[in-house]
């Protein structure tokens, strides 16, 4: 198993911007990829930004290209989310999740963090 912790939320008004942190503990070994989702209200958990472990590679949904950015410290197993030019339609619950080359799914999540920006 793999423990996520999430960092970094709160409020914000609409072009300003966030940094959230996951750390990561346990059987880090066994991760493939790292995601971030999001969670408005009334709305579906939604996909944001993936970074595969082994090479970095990254991929983000179209919503936040250009915006927001994902990078990780591998020393630390942390993960961040740097998220810019923040709008109002960014204000959702925001889970960091990992995913295992055994099952290549995401199995772990964190707690969330609520992220707010305001018109």
């Amino acid at each position: 198993q793999v423990q996520l912790v999430e960092s970094g939320g709160g409020s914000v008004q609409a072009g300003g911007s966030l940094r959230l942190s996951c750390a990561a503990s346990g059987r880090t070994f066994s991760i493939y990829t790292m995601g971030w989702f999001r969670q408005a209200p009334g709305k579906e958990r939604e996909f944001v930004v993936s970074l595969r472990w082994s090479n970095g590679n990254t991929y983000y949904a179209d919503s936040v290209k250009g915006r927001f950015t994902i990078s990780r410290d591998n020393a630390e197993n942390v993960v961040y989310l740097q998220m810019n030019s923040l709008k109002p339609e960014d204000t959702a619950v925001y889970y960091c999740a990992a995913r295992h080359l055994q099952t290549m799914k995401y199995d772990n999540w964190g707690q969330g963090t609520q992220v707010t920006v305001s018109s």
